[in-house]
């Protein structure tokens, strides 16, 4: 090999090396479990929920009941791009039904953009949903673990992938 072409495989190598692939996150996650500051644990059919990414786009859905009964839903619809340093979202349709509270059906159909930054260590990436008060989520292998913390409440949502 002539000694310039060495240098460029070298420099290439090095390139490609510094921005490793995130892992995949495709696929679609039954929700498991949640658990409450209180110490408790909702389990379906009291909650439920499936989340599906595939290459370009997120579908989520979720509802849980409270003690008395009522209902707060979420369905949400966004393409999105994960990079090794960033997750951007753009909505496409956000509907959130909260009888719990008594504000009923709300819309977001504006079509808001938000960017968050990634943290990959292993096959283990983790970043802060960026719209809709959304909570943190890590993925692990087969696993994604959501935690709470705003909007929607304190808690943490346990994830699994399915066939």
């Amino acid at each position: 090999m002539r000694p310039g072409l060495s240098l460029v495989f070298v420099s290439l190598t090095f390139i490609s090396a510094a921005a490793p692939k995130p892992p995949s996150i495709e696929g679609t996650y039954r929700l498991v479990s949640r658990d409450l500051p209180d110490g408790s644990k909702q389990v379906p059919p009291a909650i439920d929920g499936l989340l599906t990414f595939t290459k370009a786009y997120r579908n989520f859905n979720i509802y849980w009941k409270d003690a008395r009964g009522k209902v707060f839903s979420v369905s949400y619809t966004a393409s999105y791009q994960l990079t090794p340093t960033e997750y951007r979202e753009k909505s496409i349709f956000f509907l959130m039904d909260d009888e719990i509270s008594g504000k009923g059906v709300t819309s977001d159909l504006s079509g808001p953009s938000g960017t968050a930054p990634v943290t990959i260590n292993g096959q283990r990436i983790a970043w802060k949903m960026p719209l809709h008060g959304e909570p943190d989520i890590v993925f692990e292998g087969s696993t994604a673990t959501a935690t709470g913390h705003g909007d929607f409440g304190t808690f943490v949502d346990h994830w699994a992938r399915v066939p």
